[in-house]
């Protein structure tokens, strides 16, 4: 009996089918999967057949996931993992996987697993290990933290909290269209998960980062992201650098944390779609820096 639902055995089965290399898309908090929808479109245009399986028991649509919030609720880092590494045990060849903020946090546990081909975290939340807590990360999530009992629910972020946490470097038109179409509730339960990860030896908010078989690892930061600031993507980059396969950070000027989804997503999906080419054909190549 899988989790699966038909849909993501269906992707599964054409990307199989397809006989190209496979990319694999993780969403995070407050979105769904069809967040990802131009990005395939592009990673599909470029070579590569894609999947986006949700989270267990995500709705359709947006629509329908604020009809029934609740359904988010309760949701933890290890069964989210568990579920895209089902998704992944049955491609017939290791994929790429990227994945934003939550889910980059998800796809690099994937890397640590050892079964991704090559790995992506864009803006990801931090892991066991990474110490960095700024100010502007704690006042994203105070959202959620604020109230203990938000462990156990669905929490909606209001349009004020997004404009904070997700769109401070946009227009509030820009803000607003975002928050409209994209914008879900969330279990909570993954941000205390995160938030007491240093204080949890068997944490599920922890990575792999040594194991010599985790592949290429890219970490892409916009640099004003308010809900993963800088600081922790550098120390989430410190963690990883000497594992043995090659590991980069890209800081993207100017950029927030919807940067998969805003007006300039194709700029960041252009420099993780870089990667995964080079990566995947040379993967003893390594840079890192900035993007101009």
């Amino acid at each position: 009996m899988t989790g699966l639902t038909p849909l993501e055995l269906d992707e599964i089965e054409r990307a199989n089918a397809s006989g190209k290399p496979v990319v694999a898309f993780v969403h995070g908090l407050w979105l769904l999967s069809s967040s990802w929808d131009r990005w395939r479109e592009l990673f599909e245009h470029n070579g590569y057949a894609t999947i986006a399986p949700g989270w267990p028991d995500d709705p359709d649509t947006v629509a329908e996931a604020k009809r029934d919030p609740e359904v988010f609720a309760h949701k933890m880092i290890g069964v989210v993992a568990d579920h895209y590494l089902d998704s992944i045990s049955r491609i017939t060849t290791k994929p790429a996987v990227v994945g934003h903020s939550f889910g980059g946090l998800i796809a690099q546990k994937i890397a640590g697993e050892g079964v991704s081909a090559t790995t992506v975290g864009i803006d990801p939340a931090p892991f066991r290990g990474v110490l960095p807590l700024p100010v502007s990360a704690l006042r994203s999530s105070a959202a959620v933290l604020g109230n203990p009992a938000n462990a156990d629910r669905a929490v909606a972020l209001t349009f004020e909290q997004f404009s904070y946490g997700w769109a401070n470097n946009l227009d509030p038109a820009e803000a607003r269209e975002l928050y409209d179409t994209f914008h879900v509730p969330a279990s909570g339960a993954p941000i205390f998960q995160a938030a007491t990860a240093n204080l949890n030896p068997w944490t599920e908010a922890k990575v792999d980062t040594r194991n010599p078989d985790r592949g290429p690892l890219l970490i892409i930061a916009g640099e004003k992201d308010h809900t993963v600031p800088l600081a922790i993507t550098r120390a989430m980059y410190d963690a990883q650098r000497r594992n043995p396969w090659i590991t980069e950070l890209v800081e993207v000027p100017g950029r927030g944390h919807s940067l998969t989804i805003d007006h300039g997503w194709v700029d960041v999906a252009r420099v993780a779609l870089d990667f995964v080419n080079r990566t995947i054909s040379d993967p003893t190549t390594h840079t890192e820096g900035t993007l101009a």
